[in-house]
């Protein structure tokens, strides 16, 4: 088992350095002086959901991100070995430039880690999916309340009974995460994210937390448990936790993700994925 980073983070956003640069956020995670959630940081621009794999399986989780875009809308995807995607950003190296990262071996959680230098190999493939992080901004933009953006907790998440379209060795319940509103805010809501299709678009369920088979709204599979107001109803977004779902099935000998809310943050603009 490998050591546990601390991924409850290392200073706050904004506090003496410039927090709204995407290169000086990776910067400062590349060199150990940030390892905290970057929810909030390079405001505009693009964070990313994080997966490596071997080449081996690539083309399968391929085929399973393409197969199932709303839980897993890839942008990006490396040659084999290769540690940057420069259509994200120039400077972007997949080996440091992520607070924090999980560590899979044949299935199993094996700790996490703060760079993955060490682990890399020349046959990884590594994979860039669109992350609701993107959605949140326009949802505050629009003047819509996040409550884990003002509570600074991490947003509840969920393991429903939805089945996404297997490929290969590479099958998953869809894992969903979860934002509350009011009737008349969730509505503004659904209209603003469906211009999002590649950060996981419109929402795939509005309350009845039990019809997606979730037994227990109260408590989180991952992420912070929720706060549910009087008169707020859940409203349930497809995330892109869901791969490590399906990296668990597929059981290659190593796989590596994001920690989750600690993102791969890009220079690409959050409006950019708009449609519409």
């Amino acid at each position: 088992m490998l050591a546990d980073f601390d991924a409850s983070g290392a200073g706050s956003p904004g506090l003496g350095w410039n927090s709204s640069d995407p290169v000086e956020v990776r910067r400062r995670i590349r060199t150990g002086q940030y390892n905290g959630q970057t929810g909030g940081l390079a405001k505009g621009c693009v964070q990313a959901n994080f997966a490596v794999l071997p080449a081996a399986y690539a083309d399968e989780f391929a085929r399973f991100c393409q197969r199932n875009p709303k839980p897993c809308p890839l942008l990006a995807m490396t040659e084999p070995g290769s540690p940057h995607l420069p259509e994200l950003a120039e400077d972007l190296d997949l080996r440091t430039d992520i607070p924090s990262y999980r560590v899979f071996r044949d299935g199993e959680l094996d700790g996490n880690v703060a760079s993955i230098g060490n682990l890399w190999q020349d046959d990884f493939v590594a994979f860039a999916l669109g992350c609701s992080f993107s959605f949140e901004e326009a949802l505050v933009d629009a003047g819509l309340s996040l409550r884990h953006w003002n509570d600074g907790s991490v947003c509840t998440m969920y393991l429903t009974d939805i089945e996404c379209a297997p490929a290969g060795r590479f099958r998953s319940r869809m894992v969903v995460s979860m934002r509350p509103f009011t009737p008349a805010d969730a509505i503004k809501a659904v209209q603003i994210t469906s211009r999002y299709p590649r950060v996981h678009g419109a929402p795939v369920h509005l309350g009845m937390p039990e019809r997606i088979g979730i037994e227990n709204i109260e408590r989180a599979w991952e992420g912070d448990d929720p706060v549910i107001g009087s008169g707020e109803i859940p409203v349930f977004w497809a995330c892109g936790v869901t791969p490590q779902v399906a990296l668990r099935a597929a059981r290659p000998p190593i796989a590596i993700t994001h920690t989750p809310a600690h993102m791969l943050v890009t220079d690409i603009r959050n409006a950019s994925l708009a449609v519409g």
